[in-house]
């Protein structure tokens, strides 16, 4: 008898769970929200999915004040002196005529990006001041109008794409020049007007941009928090579908646009809306739970909240060691990480952030097999770093190095075998000691690292295994 309850019990959970995973979906009738489930699987985004770190430059005419104005020092975000009390609106709208970087390489800006590490790199076109560092034709606030007068975007595209750098381009919703924006939902007859007239204008400029740089990857938005954008679901929805059409591909993270309930990232059942996920801004995940299978990526400034030119940075300031840790810690949960940079007026990249993009790059040519192209690893987290994994490959990224010189694993039953183990850096060979099982059955092991090793940087061990046929199909599952 207790047999029977038990099937009928155990069948009862099986019907209840699948019918719950069948609903979820039409639980809440959306015509604006996610329009794919789970992960992309065309060439152009695996390829994202394995380029592990990236570039972002915040540059514009922000970067004259440099979070200064009159000897007065801005506390927040240099991008956004302009809605600081204290600056003058006009004063700040006028600043493009003094926009002329004679210092600008973008050839040189491309090979320290190259020499970093980065397969990828986000460059703000518009930032939410409006002003447009490419010619559009749909508006005079734009870098033909500065002494400069070239076009910034074509010489960073151009360069960037020379050194095999994939491009994808910043674009604010929000547009404090263009005299129909509206942050508010517009009320007025004469607000609606204007309102219809920006949003008209934001696609132009999206369009433009698509035709006029047909190399670059993808769209990468900011300022889509505002209620009268959140409000235009169906016009948001169109223009992606649109921009989409025109070009096959395209990638597009979770910014650009909301629900008809007013989701962002999100829709209202939970689904991602977009390529991927974008909203580990200077913050990045717990454990890999918290993706929810989503791709992402991290991206992250060097001093706590600067994104465009600071000329005073207070507070801490990251090491390389905190950025490679943050790099390698992306990477083992199955995302990517992008690195600020914010040039000066004159088109430098500030010393410091020369320094650490070296220090990245000296890591780099070293490690960097145990970043391209690598993913997540079901193994036990260990506080001695990070597991990271590409094909019969386990790396083992170590920040913490253990006293007794001893790196634990722990690898649950039916999961993979230990074939051999030794040093990136040089293959020298490194111990694997079976220290038997644990009361879950879990195999443990460890790798003896040789207590003469001397490293003054995180290094890395390879650890080669063979696969048995659940753990195949558990990484086949986890790298799509």
């Amino acid at each position: 008898m207790k047999k029977i309850v038990f099937l009928i019990i155990l069948v009862l959970n099986i019907v209840f769970a699948q019918s719950f995973a069948q609903t979820k979906r039409s639980s809440i009738p959306l015509q604006h929200g996610a329009h794919r489930l789970g992960k992309r699987t065309d060439a152009e985004m695996q390829k994202w999915r394995e380029h592990g770190l990236g570039q972002f430059i915040h540059w514009g005419v922000y970067a004259i004040a440099g979070g200064h104005w009159q000897g007065k020092y801005y506390p927040g975000a240099a991008e956004w002196i302009r809605s600081w009390e204290e600056m003058p609106k006009d004063a700040y709208d006028n600043l493009y005529k003094e926009f002329n970087p004679t210092d600008f390489d973008a050839k040189q800006w491309a090979k320290q990006a190259k020499y970093m590490g980065a397969k990828y790199m986000i460059i703000t076109t518009k930032h939410h001041d409006g002003f447009c560092i490419w010619p559009s034709k749909y508006t005079d606030y734009t870098i033909k109008n500065t002494p400069y007068k070239k076009d910034l975007l074509r010489e960073i595209v151009d360069a960037y794409d020379k050194e095999g750098i994939d491009v994808y381009l910043y674009f604010s919703i929000i547009d404090w020049h263009e005299k129909g924006y509206r942050s508010a939902i517009p009320e007025t007859a004469e607000e609606k007007v204007a309102y219809e007239e920006f949003k008209q204008f934001t696609r132009n400029q999206l369009i433009e941009l698509l035709t006029d740089y047909p190399t670059a990857k993808g769209l990468w938005f900011d300022g889509t928090w505002d209620k009268a954008w959140i409000e235009q679901v169906q016009f948001a929805d169109d223009l992606e579908k649109e921009m989409r059409a025109m070009r096959p591909g395209l990638i597009i993270g979770s910014r650009f646009r909301a629900d008809e309930n007013g989701k962002r990232h999100f829709d209202s059942n939970g689904d991602l809306m977009g390529d991927y996920e974008q909203g580990w801004e200077r913050d990045l995940p717990n454990s890999i739970a918290d993706v929810n299978g989503n791709d992402w990526d991290c991206v992250m400034t060097i001093p706590e909240n600067q994104w465009g030119y600071h000329s005073e940075w207070r507070g801490y300031v990251k090491t390389s060691f905190d950025l490679i840790d943050m790099l390698v810690r992306s990477v083992s949960m199955d995302g990517n990480f992008v690195l600020n940079f914010g040039p000066d007026g004159k088109g430098n990249i500030r010393p410091e952030e020369t320094k650490l993009a070296k220090e990245i790059g000296d890591w780099m040519k070293i490690n960097s097999e145990a970043i391209y192209g690598c993913s997540y690893v079901n193994l036990k987290k260990q506080g001695w770093g990070y597991f990271t994994r590409k094909d019969n490959k386990i790396y083992l990224t170590v920040f913490n190095r253990p006293i007794n010189n001893m790196l634990n694993l722990e690898i649950a039953k039916g999961g993979v075998k230990p074939v051999k183990a030794y040093f990136l850096s040089d293959k020298k060979g490194v111990d694997i000691v079976n220290a038997g099982r644990n009361k879950q059955n879990s195999s443990l092991y460890n790798l003896v690292i040789p207590a003469d090793f001397i490293s003054g940087q995180p290094f890395v061990i390879v650890l080669e295994i063979s696969q048995s046929d659940d753990d195949k199909d558990t990484y086949q599952q986890a790298i799509t």
